[in-house]
């Protein structure tokens, strides 16, 4: 072998490697796109199990709302406090209330709901998937001519959407009530003021944007944690790996989602404050 052509071997590993982590990640959004496409088209055809998107809906909705509770209650205190201690400095504690109103319903709210969601539910729903994967309990849904992806992903899907939005209402609610308990009561700020300030600053406009962020990271991470779960292999181990996988998935893709959602709504529906 001459010398031109090692650098050219060397060289075309080198491209390989360059290539495949692109590659896979091409592959990987891809599948994913094909399995919301199923979803899709399943979603409206018959029949529609009630029963089956009730229990996904109380699943990843009702039984995550004891600990929405609880995180929402000491992000809207530590936010709130946080706030006290550095708008003192410049003599602005009137306008912490309107500084905590904004950052819970735009940004605090809908991120914070969709990661605890993606943490409890979307861990569950990968795991439960996983393991009827692996017990080939999907291959038997297919036996009796049940489409595995309108029994078993639709209703998580379409069930992670209603309730994700419906969870970062309570959230932006509870962690003001969270910020009021700290700003006025611990810390002494008017509560005329807190109140007057959170009517005349916060509007429909940041309340809609956190609601349509929760929509989108529903279906990102329930969609995310159920492509893992349906495509585990490997037995136990190969379980673990997909809930792992679902889970840092959701987390990654909520934060890039939350960028590109802030900017385009930034851009094409907030007007400037007068």
């Amino acid at each position: 072998m001459t010398e031109a052509d090692s650098l050219l071997e060397r060289l075309a590993r080198v491209a390989d490697l360059l290539w495949r982590p692109l590659w896979g990640g091409l592959d990987l959004a891809g599948r994913h796109l094909i399995l919301f496409g199923q979803v899709l088209f399943w979603a409206v055809r018959r029949p529609f199990r009630g029963r089956v998107y009730l229990e996904a809906m109380q699943f990843i909705g009702v039984d995550s709302l004891p600990i929405i509770a609880l995180v929402s209650l000491f992000v809207g205190m530590v936010f709130s406090l946080q706030s006290v201690h550095a708008f003192r400095q410049f003599g602005a504690e009137a306008y912490i209330s309107s500084t905590v109103a904004i950052a819970l319903t735009r940004e605090l709210a809908p991120v914070f709901s969709s990661i605890v969601i993606a943490a409890r539910a979307g861990a569950g729903m990968a795991t439960e998937l996983g393991s009827m994967r692996i017990t080939e309990q999907i291959d038997a849904l297919a036996t009796l001519a049940v489409n595995p992806v309108h029994y078993l992903i639709v209703p998580r899907v379409l069930g992670a959407i209603v309730m994700v939005p419906l969870l970062t209402m309570v959230f932006m609610l509870i962690g003001m009530v969270g910020a009021y308990f700290v700003a006025v009561t611990l810390h002494g700020i008017d509560h005329g003021i807190f109140l007057e300030n959170v009517r005349w600053f916060l509007d429909r406009n940041d309340i809609c944007q956190g609601l349509a962020k929760a929509t989108v990271f529903g279906g990102a991470l329930s969609l995310i944690a159920c492509f893992q779960g349906f495509y585990a292999s490997g037995g136990a181990k190969g379980v673990g790996v997909a809930t792992t996988r679902a889970v840092v998935g959701s987390f990654v893709t909520i934060l890039v989602l939350d960028y590109f959602l802030t900017d385009i709504w930034l851009s094409v529906f907030t007007k400037p404050r007068m």
